[in-house]
């Protein structure tokens, strides 16, 4: 019986996400029980791969895949699954199946619910990606990833300005700390030499004892802070709900705010151990859970008490891993599950009282237990869980927690303990606050009149608050063994002995854990009645300082500086900007460089005067080209190209035979392309022509302009000369003149470079194509002439010429362009003959995908300029945009042939078939990647060409009545 491989396993688990995302994507919008069971399959297969791979992390293991991706230099794509990933693993996609449960009953039927599933499986793959890489640059990818997925999560209902306004908020801050984490990875792999995670997991010693130590472990705090929302960055958190309660449910519980969690307990072994963590991570952990447990109290949107809760429990694992301790880790680990669990019920029971009773705002909720006892039974008991009452899990890791800080204060420094119980007083007066809803007698003017919520939407709640309780009774043997193998696989040797059991004796953590329970009722008891709790508006003394406000006035700033940016530096028009940039390009060097490279002895004795003589053509024809660019675009187009065919011939003189023909099939196509652009823009009148003089300052300008023109010129005439006189080490075109034919399977080294050895760079031009061709396709409809342009050419305004009166069908079908296109009918075949020659012979002879398709593209022009849009395109369905899928389709599926025989993505290989009469002819794979460009070419050039086309289909009318009326006129004045 066949088995699937591990790395497979673990592989698909990364990846199925991500082709969920897509195919939810793509379904209908009233699908909504295909995509929510869609999502629901990937979550609960990743689950099922998950415990079958436990059997193996259980035992010390690390399960692991690794493919080749940068092996030059050396970063592979690599995932390995430990114990603590494991556990993070089970939280995402166990949560994340909740999640969808619950979504498929809270979602509105107006909302687009395919766009929401798409992007919470991206983020589900992006969150697997970022606990299961074992690459430090992979791992930041798959962190922005989440920072992307995450904003179109919280962005979803982008019809609302605070969802935006959240959505742009959390962006920038994560996006910000993102880039943070990338430059500390890279300091980081260049202390260790390696980005493999377990070789730099390894060399901690190595890491705290380097000089870069310290600028590394800042920038990994601040990837690590601003995810978690840690202050001074925590204000983000509390502005992404609103965000749908199903998003702030999975990525504020179990996910994205545990990204940074994450990344502070993998590092953990590499930079933990020193003065400067503990003070960088515990100071920020300490602000913030002090802070974060105060504001919440004050709030009166439950979503917005649990976003300042859940800020408040972060500090607190951050304070944990911050110490630096073995079973401060273990603690930090285990209130990292026990919040997942109890958090996201918490926030799935305020969704459900928003969801039955249209408001979350806790001044107008009350007595809700008469009209939703089952849901108000199950938020006590998550509230009680996240007071640390007794007999539930969030009592036990805040006991851990309680411990931890005494232990560390010792005594002699008291203030982490105090700092510790005032956080649970608060977190116990919050909680009451929660719960205080469902007290007392019930308003009759909510906007909705509250119920239970249907069966299944409830469900996922009852799973959540069930393991709080199992947890908090059993934990020995509910959560201990997992507990184990994640700590073993972060801590190793130093792994602790530790008990989980409710009862470990009258001792000062269960005194603290009192202490916190009795004040909090104390506190809360006083706050509701001596400070009218329900009618404050803000909170006391921390009012002041929002740093939410700080962040608008920073962006702020920065539009502000960017605009003072725009306005001095720069334009709307090109010709200032030209004139910045080339005056930089000529005053920097000079400023810089020193000494000034000479031209050394210029010698003219081996110069042909036939080459000579070309580039003065050439050159001259670039000069009047620019001098009658503004007025005379025609006549500017063909001295360009002249240029351009000057061009063409250089490269052939110089023996580049594929260059030359290349540049001149691009010539000729983009001159016809201008062509016909410039057919559709009005015609620019000479200051004569409208009786103006010029002033003396348009002059100076132009003047002024002209030598900083030629400055620049031979400017960079002079650096080509240099570099090109320069003596060149050993040129790497040896290596690919020797390798061409036996490696790549060709003797045309141009041909064989582009689709072989340098393959993806092609993909990536022809992709660049594709998107340009679409990018002028989508301008050009927008586009209309003005009306000066729409009028037809004056030699068509003919009454004695019969054709003025015809229409370009009625041309080719019986009028004077009958006969040339019946001779065009017959040349097609023949240029088709011509494009398959060109393009069979370019892997060994001068031609190739590219010039065959602008070959075919010049025959479809020439088609169209003869026949005209309305009768070609009755005749021939081109279809430019299948022409562009088609190709960018083949090119890819010919590198993953590669990849699926377990090469490098885009490898050449040769197949040596037999063919009766034909012989032995030998078929390279490149020759299928060929062919996706050559199909690229063509579409792209029709789909720019259809979109220039049809502006003569959307003037026929008018241009109609213009050509009647002339000849109207004209036969008038023949009577007169």
């Amino acid at each position: 019986m066949y088995r699937i491989p591990e790395s497979i396993l673990l592989l698909t688990i990364v990846i199925a996400p991500f082709i969920g995302s897509v195919i939810a994507a793509c379904m209908p919008a009233n699908a909504r029980n295909r995509e929510s069971i869609l999502a629901g399959g990937v979550a609960l297969l990743g689950l099922l791969i998950s415990v079958y791979l436990y059997q193996q992390v259980g035992a010390g293991e690390v399960v692991r895949y690794q493919a080749a991706w940068m092996p030059a230099f050396g970063a592979e794509f690599m995932l390995r699954m430990d114990g603590l990933a494991w556990l993070f693993v089970m939280l995402v996609l166990g949560v994340g199946l909740l999640v969808v449960l619950y979504a498929r009953y809270y979602m509105s039927e107006q909302d687009p619910v395919p766009r929401f599933f798409a992007f919470l499986l991206a983020f589900m793959g992006s969150m697997l990606g970022v606990v299961l890489s074992g690459n430090l640059i992979q791992l930041v990818v798959f962190w922005e990833l989440t920072s992307i997925t995450s904003f179109l999560l919280i962005g979803y209902w982008h019809h609302r300005i605070d969802a935006r306004r959240g959505a742009r908020m959390a962006f920038t801050v994560t996006g910000a700390g993102g880039l943070c984490l990338l430059c500390g990875v890279l300091i980081i792999g260049h202390i260790v030499g390696s980005y493999d995670l377990d070789t730099v997991l390894e060399a901690g010693d190595l890491i705290r004892a380097h000089d870069l130590y310290l600028p590394a472990l800042i920038l990994v705090a601040l990837g690590a802070l601003t995810k978690s929302a840690q202050f001074p960055f925590h204000f983000w958190l509390p502005h992404a709900m609103a965000a749908p309660t199903p998003v702030s449910s999975y990525l504020h519980s179990a996910t994205m705010v545990k990204a940074g969690i994450f990344l502070l307990m993998r590092f953990w072994p590499a930079l933990s151990g020193t003065e400067e963590w503990m003070w960088i991570i515990a100071g920020a952990g300490v602000c913030t859970l002090l802070l974060g447990s105060f504001v919440a109290i004050f709030q009166h949107d439950l979503k917005g008490l649990l976003a300042y809760s859940t800020i408040s429990h972060l500090g607190l694992i951050t304070v944990l891993l911050g110490i630096g301790s073995p079973l401060g880790m273990v603690a930090a680990i285990f209130h990292t599950v026990n919040h997942a669990i109890f958090k996201a019920s918490l926030f799935m029971a305020a969704g459900i009282i928003d969801h039955e009773t249209g408001t979350r705002d806790m001044r107008v909720l009350r007595g809700l237990r008469h009209a939703l006892p089952i849901t108000a039974t199950l938020a006590i008991v998550a509230s009680a869980a996240m007071a640390g009452v007794p007999l539930l899990n969030g009592f036990l890791s805040k006991e851990m927690f309680f411990a931890e800080t005494a232990l560390v204060g010792g005594n002699d420094s008291w203030w982490m303990s105090y700092a510790a119980v005032a956080m649970g007083i608060f977190s116990v007066t919050y909680s009451l606050r929660f719960i205080s809803v469902f007290f007392g007698k019930l308003n009759q003017d909510l906007p909705k009149t509250p119920h239970e919520p249907p069966r299944w939407m409830r469900f996922p709640v009852e799973c959540l608050v069930l393991l709080c309780l199992i947890v908090g009774v059993a934990p020995g043997i509910s959560i201990k063994p997992f507990l184990d193998s994640a700590v073993v696989s972060v801590l190793g040797a130093r792994a602790p002995v530790y008990d989980l059991a409710m009862w470990h004796g009258f001792n000062l953590p269960l005194l603290m854990s009192f202490a916190a329970l009795a004040g909090g009722i104390a506190l809360y008891v006083i706050l509701r009645k001596y400070f009218t709790l329900q009618s404050r508006d803000r909170v006391p003394v921390f009012h002041k300082l929002s740093g939410a406000q700080a962040y608008e006035s920073t962006m702020l700033r920065l539009s502000s500086g960017a605009a003072f940016l725009v306005k001095w530096l720069g334009t709307r028009r090109l010709q200032p900007q030209l004139f910045l940039m080339i005056v930089a390009m000529i005053a920097i060097p000079l400023l810089l460089v020193r000494p000034l490279p000479t031209l050394g002895n210029i010698s003219f004795t081996n110069v042909d005067p036939l080459f000579a003589m070309m580039w003065v053509i050439g050159c001259a024809c670039a000069i009047a080209a620019a001098w009658q660019a503004k007025y005379h675009r025609l006549a500017a187009l063909i001295l360009i190209s002249g240029t351009g065919a000057v061009v063409s011939m250089t490269f052939l003189w110089m023996s580049a035979p594929d260059l030359a023909l290349t540049q001149l099939m691009v010539e000729t196509v983009t001159t016809v392309l201008i062509l016909l652009g410039l057919r559709w823009l009005p015609r620019r009148l000479v200051p004569r022509e409208l009786n103006m003089q010029i002033p003396r300052t348009v002059w100076l300008r132009r003047s002024r302009d002209m030598v900083l023109a030629i400055i620049g010129g031979l400017s960079i005439a002079a650096v080509s000369y240099i570099v090109l006189m320069h003596p060149q080490p050993a040129s790497i075109g040896d290596f690919f003149l020797l390798r061409a034919l036996s490696e790549g399977g060709g003797t045309n080294v141009v041909n064989v470079l582009l689709v072989d050895f340098r393959g993806f760079d092609t993909m990536g031009e022809i992709t660049v194509l594709a998107i340009v061709a679409l990018t002028v396709y989508a301008l050009l409809r927008r586009f209309r002439p003005t009306p000066e342009s729409m009028a037809l050419p004056e030699q068509q305004l003919n009454n004695i010429d019969p054709a003025a009166k015809q229409m370009p069908a009625e041309q080719v079908e019986s009028g004077y362009l009958m006969i040339p296109a019946v001779y065009l009918r017959f040349l097609l075949p023949f240029m088709a003959m011509i494009v398959a020659y060109f393009f069979m012979r370019g892997h060994n002879l001068p031609g190739g995908g590219f010039v065959a398709g602008l070959i075919f593209a010049v025959a479809i022009i020439v088609h169209y300029m003869l026949t005209g849009t309305t009768w070609l395109e009755s005749h021939l369905h081109l279809r430019p945009l299948r022409w562009l899928s088609f190709g960018l389709i083949t090119a890819c599926v010919t590198g993953l042939g590669a990849v699926a025989l377990g090469y490098p993505f885009l490898t050449s290989h040769t197949a040596h078939v037999n063919f009766p009469l034909l012989g032995e002819i030998h078929i390279p794979s490149a020759f299928f990647f060929d062919l996706g460009v050559f199909v690229v070419v063509v579409g792209a050039t029709m789909l720019i060409l259809v979109a220039l086309a049809h502006q003569s289909i959307r003037s026929r009318r008018p241009q109609a009545g213009i050509a009647n009326e002339a000849a109207t006129t004209s036969n008038k004045r023949g009577v007169i």
